[in-house]
């Protein structure tokens, strides 16, 4: 199964985390498509563009991270443009949830748009890669 893995990649803490979750995925026996790992040569805004939709396109599924305060804007694009087309997986180990029990603990589009929601407040990058690896298995039937 090919995954498309997205999330923020704007700072160390997160480039290592996707890295770890990525090699992790592998090892469980998926292909992953991480967008740090096919940044283009030429860096523009077009580019990276052109060259992440090329990976949603790829994958069977797109595994996504709703880390944060909010989930990173990217990463919500990229769970829109991949709706109806493919399923998507959303993840979250932030500790900070949303108090509202009516529509979940972010954005109500990304929730009730997934085809699955993974919350694991805390989680090590091992633990998550085990769930991930469970639910995409689910997937496969």
């Amino acid at each position: 199964m090919k995954l498309y893995l997205a999330g923020p990649l704007f700072n160390t803490a997160e480039r290592e985390f996707n890295t770890r979750l990525r090699d992790l995925l592998k090892k469980a026996g998926f292909e992953v498509w991480l967008p740090q790992d096919y940044e283009p040569r030429e860096k523009t805004a077009k580019a990276i563009f052109l060259k992440d939709v090329e990976g949603i396109d790829w994958c069977d599924v797109v595994v996504a991270s709703m880390d944060g305060a909010d989930p990173d804007s990217g990463t919500c694009w990229e769970c829109g443009y991949a709706y109806g087309k493919k399923p998507v997986v959303v993840y979250r180990t932030d500790v900070r949830a949303g108090d509202d029990p009516k529509f979940g603990p972010y954005n109500l589009m990304l929730t009730q748009s997934a085809t699955a929601c993974i919350s694991m407040p805390s989680a090590s990058a091992d633990a998550l890669a085990k769930s991930l690896a469970e639910t995409l298995g689910k997937l496969r039937r």
